[in-house]
């Protein structure tokens, strides 16, 4: 059974950094496509973050966190992060790591932006950014 947990969320001053990890078992991450998203409070869906390649590291993200935030993966960990810095208060939210396993069905260093593309997915970990 695969799992998948995040740690590292907390609460920040604007400005400020956080980096969230996710943690993965029972599976191999470097066979997987990975994705943040994340639920900002009062919204029903998750919303697409930023997402990293299984094959050459390939990242993507959503066009309001270019440039703050950065995904990487260390497979002999079997870990993803998310390094979050510039902080707004807007990006307060739950943040969510998932996991794509069959990423090859997509084309070479495709990665979605769907949510239910996702078989696999951590319990979040939430960051709260004062202003």
């Amino acid at each position: 059974q695969v799992q998948l947990v995040e740690t590292g969320g907390g609460l920040v001053q604007a400005g400020g950094s956080l980096r969230l990890s996710c943690a993965v078992s029972g599976g191999t991450l470097s066979s997987y496509s990975m994705a943040w998203f994340r639920q900002i409070p009062g919204k029903e869906s998750r919303e697409f973050v930023g997402s990293i390649s299984w094959r050459r590291g390939s990242t993507y993200y959503k066009d309001s966190v270019k440039g703050r935030f950065t995904i990487s993966r260390d497979n002999a960990k079997n870990t993803v992060y998310l390094q979050m810095n510039s902080l707004k208060a807007e990006d307060t939210a739950v943040y969510y790591c998932a996991a794509d396993p069959d990423p090859g069905r997509l084309g070479v260093e495709v990665t979605s932006r769907q949510a239910y593309d996702y078989d696999y997915w951590g319990q979040g970990t939430q960051v709260t950014v004062s202003s």
